[in-house]
């Protein structure tokens, strides 16, 4: 049988489509660098749309950070193994500023302090701890720190955001939070927050959400409404939206509508997962991306590589169904940036958690019964999520040996060992920092 040449070469091969991939596929582009990308649902759509750098630490006390910068060096210290140890604060700093510089161009700005976290209100009424916000929350932010007078709306029949049960939180230390229930224009049973976000995408049901809203404001100085304020980032985000004719508002025209109409500062408070945040985040890395000249593979794994006689690597990307090779990819280099589980970069059975690519060992308790602790809340966390790649200060995977598997191969996100990011609270920083490191260390070779 011929053999069947490649659908594309590339310096860089990026396997994950989360917030690592998304982020090593936008600093390996704007590096002048050709890079392919492939990967399944990551946890992108699934995120509340906030960057989070520390928001805890130590972890086994529960200890809130207010300067992230300053616990970072803590962080290095305490755990010398943890990812985060191996990047430059520098580049920590340059890594953020580069990826919110990308996504305030792709018409999706963030605002945060300069060297301090924030507090956000979630709909569940506590304060999560992050380091950058969507701009569309952050008058919200700035509500909760003054204590100004507050309204929060909610939607009869949308399931998972109460503004009484965000009243009742809060109302302690916020006395004056005000919450109303009201009718959604034009819509009645069980509501879900895309649906709401792509009918506020007509700018005439804005108008009457404003209308029936306006009576409750009263002395309200800022009005927070569940993240359903449009469906894209921008217009230019819509599919379809070529800029002529009939063209569909993004998220920061209709908060300035409702801004104009009820005269007061609007925010939009994050909703359960899968959450509008999320997924404008995906579309505007989806959309601009792409004309960067990065290759996408939507919703496809890579099942299969071979080394060549260069060094380089020939990928399999599966295509539906039988799962079939349906690309080629020949890179001289690759990232994995899978996540864990939920993106399939680690896959576990009843016995063992592997690496399933490139057969790599993971860093994980000797037996199943050591996975998890008798406690749930146990204040030492669960060592299944300290699982993952253990990496070179390069962030090459290590093999069985002690000694990076391949030159070329390079990991970034949460597949990496020795970090709990969901109870550091780190997740999205530790994607965008280790990324650019790998980005930079495949450079330097």
């Amino acid at each position: 049988m011929k053999r069947r040449d490649p659908d594309c070469s590339c310096d860089l091969m990026v396997v994950g489509a989360g917030m690592a991939g998304m982020a090593a596929a936008l600093f390996a582009s704007a590096r002048g660098l050709s890079v392919a990308q492939a990967g399944g649902l990551g946890g992108i759509d699934f995120s509340t749309g906030m960057l989070d750098l520390l928001g805890m630490h130590p972890a086994t006390q529960n200890r809130d950070v207010d300067d992230p910068w300053r616990a970072l060096e803590e962080l290095a210290h305490d755990e010398p193994h943890h990812p985060y140890a191996f990047v430059a604060q520098q580049d920590i700093r340059a890594a953020f500023d580069e990826f919110t510089n990308f996504l305030a161009r792709a018409g999706l700005p963030y605002e945060g302090y300069a060297d301090r976290n924030a507090d956000v209100l979630t709909s569940l009424g506590t304060k999560k701890r992050t380091y950058r916000a969507p701009r569309s929350m952050w008058a919200g932010v700035q509500a909760m720190h003054k204590k100004l007078p507050c309204l929060v709306v909610d939607f009869k029949g949308l399931k998972g955001f109460s503004g009484r049960q965000i009243r009742e939180i809060r109302g302690a230390d916020w006395p004056k939070l005000r919450a109303v229930r009201i009718q959604f224009p034009g819509c009645a049973g069980e509501l879900y927050p895309e649906h709401l976000a792509w009918s506020l995408t007509e700018m005439d049901v804005a108008d009457m959400l404003a209308d029936a809203v306006a009576e409750h404001v009263r002395e309200a100085q800022a009005v927070g409404f569940p993240a359903v304020l449009g469906l894209y980032a921008a217009p230019e985000h819509a599919p379809g939206n070529s800029g002529k004719g009939d063209v569909r508002p993004g998220v920061y025209d209709v908060l300035a509508r409702l801004q104009s109409r009820l005269g007061v500062p609007v925010f939009e408070i994050p909703t359960l997962p899968p959450s509008m945040a999320g997924l404008r985040l995906r579309a505007a890395f989806e959309t601009f991306l792409q004309p960067a000249g990065v290759r996408m593979y939507p919703q496809k794994l890579v099942s299969e590589w071979e080394r060549l006689a260069d060094g380089d690597f020939r990928l399999h990307i599966a295509g539906a169904g039988d799962g079939g090779t349906e690309a080629i990819v020949h890179a001289k280099g690759v990232i994995l940036a899978g996540g864990r589980f939920f993106g399939k970069g680690l896959v576990a059975d009843r016995h063992a958690v592997r690496e399933p690519l490139f057969g790599l060992p993971v860093l994980q308790p000797h037996n199943r019964a050591e996975w998890h602790r008798d406690d749930f809340f146990d204040p030492r966390g669960h060592p299944l999520n300290r699982t993952g790649v253990e990496v070179d200060k390069r962030l090459r995977p290590l093999s069985e040996n002690g000694r990076p598997a391949f030159s070329n191969l390079f990991a970034a996100g949460s597949i990496l060992a020795h970090q709990d990011w969901m109870r550091a609270k780190c997740g999205a920083g530790l994607a965008i920092a280790t990324a650019y490191a790998a980005v930079q260390s495949f450079l330097d070779r």
